[in-house]
């Protein structure tokens, strides 16, 4: 079964998922966040999904950031739409230039790179990566 990261976003929010042997971590899509539970309860209905990793924005001093409370409010909409599911946090500091230096290495246009909804994916991807690795 497949691993789904979410980058939560207030706007838009990052979305990637595993391979089924839950070796690889691919960017799926960007949705807009209003329309997120309705999104993946669609994806669910035809993929399934053994944990939901959700990146956990933090400030360089541990804090957690401005947008934490609203992640809050939607693990609690997300456990009950799925409450079989686990959810997972992964520490998602410095994703965002990750995402963005891994575009430029990727030979990205200027263009591409500023397409925030494709950064959004990217740190999705990332974050997912950094969960598998800590869990192998």
């Amino acid at each position: 079964m497949r691993l789904l990261s979410i980058d939560y976003g207030t706007k838009r929010t990052g979305i990637a998922v595993t391979d089924p042997l839950q070796l690889i971590a691919s960017g799926l899509c960007t949705v807009p966040t209003p329309t997120l539970l309705t999104f993946l309860k669609s994806y669910l209905a035809q993929e399934p999904v053994e944990a939901f990793v959700i990146g956990e924005p933090k400030r360089l001093n541990n804090e957690p950031s401005n947008v934490e409370g609203e992640i809050q409010q939607f693990i609690h909409k997300l456990q009950e739409a799925f409450p079989t599911i686990p959810i997972h946090r992964q520490d998602e500091r410095f994703t965002s230039k990750l995402a963005f230096q891994s575009m430029i290495d990727s030979g990205l246009k200027k263009k591409q790179r500023q397409n925030k909804a494709l950064i959004d994916e990217v740190s999705a991807t990332i974050i997912l990566q950094e969960f598998l690795s800590t869990k192998k």
